[in-house]
């Protein structure tokens, strides 16, 4: 019996491992879609051509992949899977179907901080003025999670305490945000409205940069503990029976979805939907084991922020739509059909 058990148990796992790899698959052709589409109209062979310089191009060419499509595609992979980690984890460790970052308070906070360099010009001195908003907006929704962690230690750490805290939090930024927007001019009132619709538009290599180092600074340490992060899924009681510290994991993986989110929302401004629908997708994949959970969530993520990126370029000719809003009105519709699909079963 133990032997038919142990059998259908790595099945499962190589089940999953190929679940993971395909979804790797997808996101790599996702990436190739996203780069050959665009108002250009460039060709594949030219793109291809552009990044290996095994075949000849235009210089034109060779400008609009390099300074164009490549950061805004390496972009939409990084925030979509930075967002679906931070999500994964954030339920976890939460204990709540419905955490991600944004309903905590982070896409209010980071609103409010661009909002003080578009409408106030309060930026931190030194800095120079093309980093201005995107710093406002890290440092102010790293804020608000680091609010969140200590209010939560304060009052006992309890779950249901932070989840009230970053209610309360979402409200409070989201009024100041709207006396801020009262006061602005009609010129700042119409950037501070694009960039809380979120855009790659102004995604660089240097930005792209930043984020991978945010991410590969955490999804080592997010692997790491992702027995621990199984054990609680079962229940905080049962995890500690086994040996969990649940405060430490719950303090460290609240930190890394900080970073997390705040590099992210910095860099493009507020995308909804990823973070909170990824994890539930690869969640119906690959299960609970956090061995694939996390990946699977990372990859999804990365997925549905490259498929979104097309269809911004696309859906109106020549138009480059938000693709916050893309995420939004394409995702709904898959979330809900996965969640149908997953009751059916």
């Amino acid at each position: 019996m133990s032997g038919a058990v142990l059998a259908r148990y790595h099945r499962r796992n190589r089940r999953r491992l190929l679940l993971v790899a395909g979804m790797g698959l997808a996101a790599v052709l996702a990436l190739v879609l996203d780069m050959t589409t665009g108002p250009a109209g460039l060709p594949f062979g030219q793109v291809l051509g552009a990044l290996t310089g095994l075949v000849e191009v235009p210089r034109a060419a060779e400008v609009i992949v390099w300074n164009v499509r490549l950061p805004v595609a390496l972009m939409a992979l990084l925030v979509g899977a930075a967002l679906a980690l931070a999500g994964a984890e954030m339920q976890t460790v939460l204990e709540n179907p419905l955490a991600e970052p944004f309903t905590l308070g982070v896409s209010a906070a980071a609103a409010l901080g661009a909002a003080m360099a578009i409408v106030l010009g309060l930026v931190i001195p030194g800095l120079p003025p093309v980093w201005g908003v995107s710093a406002n907006a890290f440092l102010f929704a790293l804020g608000a999670l680091l609010l969140l962690q200590l209010l939560g230690r304060l009052r006992g750490g309890g779950t249901e305490v932070l989840i009230l805290f970053g209610i309360a939090l979402n409200f409070a930024a989201g009024a100041f945000l709207s006396l801020l927007q009262f006061v602005a001019s009609a010129d700042a009132l119409q950037q501070l409205v694009f960039w809380t619709m979120g855009s790659l538009a102004s995604a660089t290599l240097t930005s792209v940069k930043i984020l991978a180092l945010a991410l590969l600074a955490t999804a080592p340490f997010a692997f790491r503990a992702s027995w621990q992060l199984t054990a609680l899924r079962m229940g905080e009681e049962q995890a500690r029976s086994y040996g969990v510290d649940v405060t430490r994991l719950r303090r460290w993986a609240l930190l890394r979805v900080s970073l997390l989110a705040a590099s992210a929302v910095s860099m493009v401004g507020i995308i909804g939907f990823v973070g909170l629908a990824g994890p539930h997708i690869a969640r119906m994949l690959v299960g609970e084991d956090h061995r694939f959970l996390l990946p699977a969530s990372i990859l999804t993520g990365a997925l549905v922020m490259s498929l979104a990126s097309v269809l911004s370029k696309v859906v109106v000719p020549g138009v480059l739509l938000p693709v916050g809003l893309v995420t939004s009105l394409i995702g709904l519709p898959i979330f809900f059909a996965l969640i149908l699909r997953g009751r059916a079963r």
